[in-house]
């Protein structure tokens, strides 16, 4: 077989792969630091110059340009060129628009844009001025792909537009994602590093405060972990939506949300924040409404007016995307060829260097073309000095231009003007006109002489052209100076249409995030807990009687019934030593049979429930196996904040947990299934957290019954076999030292052998 290449696989693959790594590096994610634009935008806004669709012109059909960037530029496909004409034309997508689009192009709430035969569109003020100077020389040219036409490696850029409209992309092995800022902020910064190119982020960030975003927002990034992400070039931002409490009277209100974080769907924001209200998740947040029309408006009503907004906006922010976070990592192609993550002041620098470069080039071509001109004048006025000599040569010679180059010592370019001028321009005037012409090349042409040979004068031209970019897409000097939150969202009330290059995102202080209790996101009403033997709970409205009857399933019946409130904390202590937690507002509602509580907790088929109560803040409890082995805990040690609960008693197989009693009093009295009583000091049981725990009471055979905690003063409690509640003083007989047998139960004691 002839054309077989034998190589070792590694090196195959190896090449191969970095070739491909470097097309995607270079020519797909990487935005250039000199236009801040990919070849794909790149090349559309040079083909849509080429179709003469300036800002001032009429627009065209986005297929036309679509196709002309395909068929001549862009050898890929045509939806990848369309999806990125039609983000170039979204005023929510980019801060600055580079195409003003005419149709459907999508909206905010992430519907996509009509197909590219039905929209049209042009280019923005915006673009134009990343194009200006292109008729000039300002860059350098390419062949493209097919070699039948040519585009620019880079545009002249006259816009900041890197850091102005920001860039994302992923590469192989690096990727990018530099927010958006406001075009005039980005101006002073760029006159601060002309005057003063070693300026130091710490400058630069009173210029630059942080991005500005199109959808507008809420900055609440801490300032110096903003200054590190600008001086390293990586970091990232916090953003919040723009929000507000609109009074209805009465005392109800509602929140009014009138702008959302950067690049997040609208309607899918409003789906997040439904599922959380069904969910239950966010109890005190009744419905959410979207009344948007052209602006944004999203309604969050309470569930009660006696709801603090303020906590309902900050668990908001904890469980949606009403707050993101905008990463920052510049990493751009520095020189158009080496990917680099750059500070804020490099890549400002490598703008300006880039304008410097085509300052130059423009005024060396400037200059070039006056030369010409002043060359072509030259021979004009030499033509009207000898006019009729001129004349008689052109009448009565076959080959006048040689004749003329050689009698009155003319360039080939003059004698070549001069035959081709019109007889019109043969008047007095007009002889007038070309000396002053010629005048005033001659002093620009001085001009820009001195310019090319002078580099301050070079930096105060771009100053001025910076000027000029800064008065024509920054803020107007009433709003150049408003950041905070408030004194935008006031301005935009002054200031209808709001203008283009006021900054839109404010500034905040960054938030505390603290642990927000439970109790504080759910309304506190009375309920009532039941919980069946067969382990089916639920929440009845309002205290029901404790001994009023209450359905059950059949064969089922009542096990645990209290009364608590919607913003209690219940535990549960199972059989195989655990804690559980359930949040007593969010158990299902008394109207049916409830819901079997193992949908709660993590329970296991073989486990069981050995106490089910109302948490207590600063309360202990004694828990005990079924093996006679126990300790006291903490009740905020066995708070469990999954499903799985909390594991505090160890037990060994065979052996379960079998009380857990609340502690009070000053000893502890333990009864076995061998029906004795042991009485002994509480403080011979030890505190803990997790453990297996001491013996209580020794057992030859069986293990333990029951235990319970109480007031020797007072005497041990029980209710005898008729019911009737029987009180023992005289319990010398019974104490002892823990882990001593005991002795046998007065006559009386319960024969299940329980204290209650």
């Amino acid at each position: 077989m002839q054309g077989v290449v034998t190589e070792p696989l590694a090196r195959a693959l190896g090449e191969r792969y970095l070739t491909y790594a470097l097309s995607t590096i270079m020519h797909r994610a990487l935005p250039d630091a000199r236009d801040g634009l990919k070849p794909v935008h790149r090349r559309l806004l040079w083909a849509m110059r080429q179709l003469k669709l300036d800002p001032s012109q009429g627009y065209k059909k986005s297929a036309r340009v679509v196709g002309d960037v395909i068929g001549k530029y862009h050898p890929h496909g045509d939806q990848a060129v369309y999806d990125a004409l039609v983000r170039a034309a979204q005023d929510f997508s980019l801060r600055y628009p580079l195409i003003d689009g005419q149709g459907n192009f999508g909206n905010i709430d992430g519907d996509g844009a009509a197909a590219y035969r039905y929209t049209e569109a042009r280019l923005t003020h915006v673009a134009a001025a990343l194009l200006e100077g292109m008729d000039e020389d300002a860059v350098d040219l390419r062949p493209t792909f097919n070699g039948e036409d040519e585009e620019p490696e880079v545009l002249p850029a006259a816009f900041p537009n890197l850091l102005a409209n920001g860039s994302t992309g992923i590469a192989v092995g690096m990727a990018t994602s530099i927010p958006p800022h406001n075009a005039g902020e980005l101006a002073e910064a760029l006159l601060h590093l002309i005057r003063h190119p070693n300026a130091r982020a710490e400058t630069l960030i009173e210029m630059i405060p942080g991005p500005d975003f199109p959808t507008g927002g809420v900055l609440v990034e801490p300032r110096d972990s903003m200054l590190e992400a600008y001086r390293t070039g990586r970091g990232g931002f916090r953003l919040r939506a723009a929000w507000s409490v609109e009074e209805l009277g009465r005392g109800t209100w509602q929140i009014v949300v009138t702008e959302i974080p950067y690049q997040v769907q609208k309607s899918k924001l409003v789906e997040r924040i439904a599922e959380l209200i069904n969910a239950r998740k966010i109890p005190i947040l009744g419905d959410v409404r979207d009344e948007s029309a052209e602006d944004v408006r999203l309604v969050l009503e309470p569930k009660a007016r006696s709801v603090d907004p303020a906590l309902l906006m900050e668990t908001l922010f904890r469980h949606s995307d009403l707050e993101v976070r905008i990463p920052l990592n510049m990493n751009v192609l520095i020189d158009g060829r080496t990917p680099k993550v750059c500070s804020l002041a490099e890549v400002l620098l490598a703008y300006l260097a880039h304008r410097r470069e085509v300052l130059l080039r423009r005024s060396r071509h400037r200059l070039a073309k006056i030369g010409h001109r002043l060359e072509v004048l030259a021979g004009y006025l030499t033509a009207f000095l000898n006019l009729d000599r001129v004349i008689e040569i052109i009448r009565g010679e076959d080959e006048p231009k040689p004749i003329m180059m050689a009698e009155f010592r003319l360039s080939e370019v003059q004698a070549e003007a001069i035959l081709d001028m019109r007889l019109r321009s043969l008047r007095r005037l007009e002889e007038m006109a070309l000396r002053s012409e010629r005048d005033g090349l001659m002093v620009e042409r001085a001009e820009l002489e001195d310019l090319v040979s002078d580099e301050v004068l070079q930096w105060g031209r771009i100053a001025d052209q910076i000027r000029a970019m800064r008065d024509k897409f920054g803020a107007p000097p009433a709003l150049r100076h408003l950041r905070l939150a408030e004194d935008l969202a006031a301005a935009r009330l002054d200031h209808e249409p709001y203008p283009l290059g006021a900054r839109r995102t404010g500034f905040a202080d960054a938030p505390v995030f603290e642990e927000v209790p439970a109790e504080a996101l759910i309304e506190r009403e009375p309920i009532t807990v039941v919980c069946s033997v067969q382990g089916w709970i639920r929440a009845l409205k309002g205290h029901a009687a404790l001994d009023g009857e209450l359905k059950y399933k059949d064969g089922d019946e009542s096990r645990f019934v209290f009364h608590a409130q919607t913003t209690d904390r219940l535990l549960a202590f199972a059989t195989d030593g655990r804690f559980f937690t359930i949040a007593a507002g969010r158990l299902p509602g008394g109207r049916g049979m409830g819901e079997p509580v193992r949908l709660i907790l993590d329970l296991a088929n073989d486990d069981d429930l050995v106490t089910l109560f109302i948490h207590r803040p600063g309360e202990r409890r004694l828990v005990a196996s079924s093996a006679g082995d126990g300790f006291i805990v903490a009740e905020s040690e066995v708070i469990a904040q999954t499903r799985s609960g909390r594991q505090v008693l160890n037990l060994k197989p065979g052996v379960k947990a079998a009380v857990c009693q609340p502690v009070t009093g000053d000893h502890v009295a333990v009864v076995g299934e061998n029906r004795k009583l042991l009485v002994f000091a509480m403080a011979e049981l030890p505190e803990m957290t997790r453990g297996k725990g001491v013996r209580l009471q020794k057992y030859k055979d069986g293990g333990l019954a029951d235990a319970l905690c109480f007031a020797i003063a007072d005497g041990l409690t029980w209710k005898d076999p008729a019911g009737r509640t029987r009180t023992e003083h005289d319990l010398a007989p019974y104490q002892g030292k823990r882990a001593s047998a005991g002795r046998m139960a007065p006559r009386g004691f319960p024969r299940d052998n329980r204290f209650r």
